[in-house]
Order: C-alpha cells, then structure tokens, then sequence
C-alpha cells in the first residue's frame, strides 16, 4: 500500500481549476450582457433564453476541455484536424446539403457543418508549419502558407458561405502577419487586391453584389434588400445616449428589427441601452482582446505565440464586423457578435478558442521551467 498517495482532491484539482480569472470574468461579463439582451429580442421566440444558457454551458465545458490541452498535444495534432477539415469540405462540395441556396452542410450520421472547423483548424496549422520552420523563414514558406490558407477559403466561399470565408481568411492572415510578413509584402498585396476588384465583383453572387450596394445605398430599396440595414441603423440611432430602457425597444418589439436575436442582437442592445451601453460593451471586447495579447506576448513559444495572437484577433475580427455590418459601414455577412448572439455552433468555436488561450497562459509556467 502506498501510504504517501495524494487526496483525491489534490489529483484532480489542477485539472478543476484551469480557468484564467481575469479572461474567464471578462466572457461571463459578455455572456450576461448576451442573455440580458436575448430575454428582450427574443420574447417573441418562446425558449431561446433556456437553448441559449445550454449553449453557455456547453461552451464552457468546451473551454474547460481547451484549457486541460496542453499546447504541445495542439502541435501534434494540427495537421491531422487540418486535413480532416478539407476532407469534409471537399465531401460538402461534392455531396453536401443544400438549404437556401447554399451547400454547406454535411450529413455524417448528424448533420455538420465543416467549414466552422476550420476557424481553429487554420490557425493550428500554419501556426504548426510557421514553428517547424522557425529560424528558415523565407519568403517561399509564406507562399506555401498562402496556399495553405487559400484552398479551404476558396472552398468555403464558393459554398458560398462570404462570412465564414471572411473569419477562415482572417484567422489564417493573422498567423501569416504575426510570423514576420513584411510591410512591404502587405503594400504590395493591397495593391493588388485593389486591381483585382472588378475581377472579383464579376465573379461575385447576386445576392453579394446587392449586399454592397445596399451599403452604398440602402434607400435604394427600402422594402427589400435595404429594410435591414435602415432599420438596424434606426434602432442605434433611436438609442440616443442613455437608450429607450430594457424591453422598451419600439424597434425591436414592434419586429422591425430583422434576425434580432443573432446577427442584429447589438441593434437591440443599441436601441435600449444608448451610447452609454455601447461604451461599456467596447471596453469589454476591448478588455477580452487586451487580455488575449497579454497571454500571447507572455507565451514561451512560436507555436503558442503564432496561435494565442490569431485566436484573440479572430475576437476582435467577430466583433468589428459584426458591429460595422449593423451600424452600415460593412455590408452584411453573417457574423455574430461574440459571446453575445443567439446560437451554439459560434459560441462553441469561440469557447474553444478562449479554452486554447486559458491552455496557452496555463502550461507557461511548465514549459518556461
């Protein structure tokens, strides 16, 4: 018998307590705010508070499972989640389901949708390719890595699905800039992206070139294409500085307000809290993306550093624009607000990345000594 066996207690602890306080309280902040603002969109939707505080709790689990992984089990696993990523991106091509127009999803005994794998997949795999590399960086690597990042893009908009596309692209572009992309190299892709537009608006959907158009003018077609975006930037407006008062949104109860409680839930919070509201939610993005940078400037490790900087960027990705579509500065894509929109497939993909930065910020200490 071993007289000198720990209490149980001492043996699982280490494995309870893998929370980062400070990033943990900043989410839960969100997440509060998130279900304040739900009871008042949703109140018309019977149950969306109770499936929402379901996704909460799942996220959570998820996070915690995040946060129990080493990064070193992250490094020896990128390439495996990369690949089956594509896989199942290429299989949704070929034979995925089609609903409204778009084929996104895939039917594999539950119906999935692949391309949300890859808003951690990519990261995780250039982020693995930028380390294997460290120290040989040439220019040849980030075309490589260009391409890495191009063919699951190029598969996800041609869905068409543009707001993931956008979310992928940026993930993988944080990584590539933070591994050393030169300004010069930057210049010279804004350039050529410039020359490229009327490429791209030739190739773009219908339904993508009327989003565009609608952010020039959405007076054009008040009715139809630009009812959201007016009356998303009448709410905001409407708010004033110290809002209408929760459950006392006109626009939002009246049902002006289109997909209220998931793309357009920051108009509902807008139009009852005013500028006073809006103000303190930036500073809580603001806090959760401080928080992030600081665990990746501290982390000990190209891989951690490349990964904790993109998964935080992808943060700040989510919330500006989502808030930029609703308020009429970008056109509309899709994205929900962090943390705070209706759904579960956004808030476990979110709660798993802030589960890897709790992981990053954890096992530093351990790989440091």
């Amino acid at each position: 018998m071993n007289l000198h066996r720990p209490p149980l207690w001492q043996i699982i602890k280490p494995h309870l307590a893998v929370f980062d306080g400070a990033l943990s309280l900043i989410i839960f902040l969100i997440m509060s705010v998130g279900i304040v603002t739900l009871y008042s969109a949703g109140m018309n939707f019977p149950g969306r508070v109770e499936d929402q505080l379901r996704n909460i709790l799942i996220a959570f689990i998820v996070m915690w499972i995040a946060a129990n992984v080493s990064p070193q089990t992250l490094l020896r696993f990128a390439v495996p989640i990369y690949t089956v990523g594509v896989t199942l991106l290429i299989a949704v091509a070929l034979f995925g389901i089609v609903k409204k127009g778009s084929r996104r999803w895939l039917n594999i005994g539950m119906v999935v949708q692949p391309s949300e794998i890859m808003k951690i997949a990519m990261p995780l795999m250039l982020a693995w390719y930028f380390q294997k590399r460290e120290g040989m960086i040439r220019w040849h690597v980030f075309l490589i890595a260009g391409l890495l990042l191009a063919v699951p893009v190029g598969l996800i908009i041609r869905q068409p699905d543009l707001g993931t596309g956008v979310l992928v692209l940026a993930a993988g572009f944080y990584v590539i800039f933070f591994a050393g992309l030169s300004w010069k190299v930057l210049t010279g892709l804004a350039v050529a992206g410039a020359a490229s537009l009327p490429v791209v608006w030739s190739v773009l959907h219908d339904y993508q070139r009327q989003r565009v158009m609608m952010l020039i003018d959405p007076t054009s077609d008040p009715l139809g294409k630009g009812f959201h975006i007016i009356q998303s930037t009448i709410a905001i407006g409407s708010g004033g500085v110290t809002g209408k008062g929760w459950l006392m949104g006109t626009q939002t109860h009246l049902e002006f307000i289109p997909e209220r409680t998931t793309d357009f839930i920051f108009s509902v919070f807008s139009e009852e809290f005013g500028l006073i509201g809006n103000s303190i939610l930036v500073v809580l993005y603001l806090l959760l993306i401080g928080r992030g940078l600081m665990i990746t400037a501290n982390a000990p490790t190209l891989f951690t550093r490349l990964l904790g900087g993109s998964i935080t960027m992808i943060f700040f990705t989510y919330a500006f624009v989502n808030m930029g579509m609703v308020s009429g500065i970008l056109p509309v894509v899709g994205v929900p607000l962090p943390f705070m929109s209706y759904g579960g497939t956004a808030l476990v993909t979110l709660g798993l990345g802030a589960g890897i930065l709790m992981s990053i910020q954890r096992h530093r200490k351990l790989v440091q000594t």
